[in-house]
């Protein structure tokens, strides 16, 4: 790697560091198809510009977690912390969406069907319930 490009990377982290203050992980479970809306409260004092920019997007509509990385052009892990300093100001809130529900609140069997498939992954030596369908 050059010396310019590997300059051009150093900076990129150490924005990426002070855009969270340091912080590594976000304080709400987030995942990358979590849907945000606007809320009712205000970013607190000494917010970064990139918190404007995700509740203005946001007050567009509704956005994932993945769209407002891609929007801001900022590694996932820190919009994520972002995203949860805004939670904790009401200033997004979580969205139940349609992709998530079948219009009654409930999971859809697609998505119950997607975290089967997850956790048998992660936990394949798991004892299988004999009651689940």
């Amino acid at each position: 790697m050059s010396t310019h490009g590997r300059a051009a990377e150093e900076a990129v982290f150490v924005r990426t560091y002070t855009l969270t203050r340091g912080r590594t992980r976000p304080r709400h479970l987030l995942g990358l198809d979590t849907v945000l809306d606007a809320g009712p409260g205000r970013p607190g004092p000494g917010q970064v510009e990139e918190c404007q920019e995700i509740l203005a997007l946001c007050r567009e509509r509704q956005r994932s977690v993945t769209e407002l990385a891609g929007r801001l052009g900022r590694p996932v892990t820190a919009v994520k912390i972002l995203i949860s300093d805004l939670l904790d100001a009401d200033a997004l809130t979580v969205s139940a969406t349609a992709a998530a529900t079948d219009g009654d609140a409930r999971p859809s069997p697609q998505l119950l069907a997607a975290i089967s498939v997850g956790l048998k992954r992660k936990f394949p030596d798991a004892i299988a319930y004999s009651h689940a369908g």
